[in-house]
């Protein structure tokens, strides 16, 4: 059963797993797309893990590292605002959050799609407390996400780490999401290279294209 509170304006909701020690999964992620993404999970892995997912984010704000100019026309700038994200990720959020749990739980995943999918790959190198990362179908075109993966190794050695595209995310003419696809192959075939359970993944369609259905897929892949 679901229960849900509120942390500086986010709304967490979680379902914990009905015994204690096992894994939790923790979803940044648009307002309702929680239970979509736990529909299309349980459908692929029913069985004893926890989901908490948050929502009400900033998205340009908290899921992203550094300032980064408009990468839409008319949208408004990337501020870089997630490393106070991950402060109140790491020190309010989560506490609460396994405090509804029945126990402590034996590991912790993150995930999260496009800005979020960013997220969850740069929380690796700011935070021990996630050891398997989904990026499904993550912004990594982020202007210098490759020279920062390139000069820091993770903040723990990670467990399951999985990345998605759509096949056709390259195919556009704005040149600050040109690199995506290229950038995600090379990231997942580094970690692989250095021995990490790695997964790439390729998917049909635009970055449009099933975001429950893929973010459930990376998902799954971190419980095993």
């Amino acid at each position: 059963m679901c229960c849900s509170f509120l942390a500086a304006g986010k709304t967490v909701a979680v379902w914990p797993a009905a015994a204690p020690g096992a894994p939790v999964l923790y979803l940044n992620a648009a307002a309702g797309e929680g239970e979509a993404v736990r529909a299309a999970l349980q459908a692929r892995r029913p069985g004893a893990y926890s989901l908490v997912c948050v929502s009400g984010l900033d998205w340009g704000h908290d899921l992203t590292p550094w300032g980064c100019p408009p990468p839409f026309r008319g949208a408004d700038p990337c501020t870089g605002g997630a490393d106070g994200y991950l402060r109140l990720l790491a020190q309010e959020i989560l506490p609460a959050a396994e405090s509804r749990l029945p126990g402590p739980p034996c590991w912790r995943g993150l995930g999260g799609y496009s800005l979020a999918g960013l997220f969850a790959l740069y929380a690796l190198y700011r935070t021990p407390l996630f050891a398997r990362i989904a990026s499904v179908s993550g912004s990594l075109w982020y202007p210098g996400l490759m020279e920062f993966l390139a000069a820091r190794e993770p903040a723990v050695p990670p467990q399951r780490l999985y990345f998605s595209i759509g096949r056709k995310e390259d195919r556009t003419r704005n040149p600050l999401l040109q690199p995506g696809r290229a950038n995600t192959e090379a990231i997942a075939a580094a970690f692989a290279g250095r021995g990490v359970q790695t997964k790439f993944e390729l998917n049909p369609g635009t970055h449009f294209t099933d975001p429950a259905a893929r973010t459930a897929a990376g998902l799954a892949w971190l419980l095993g």
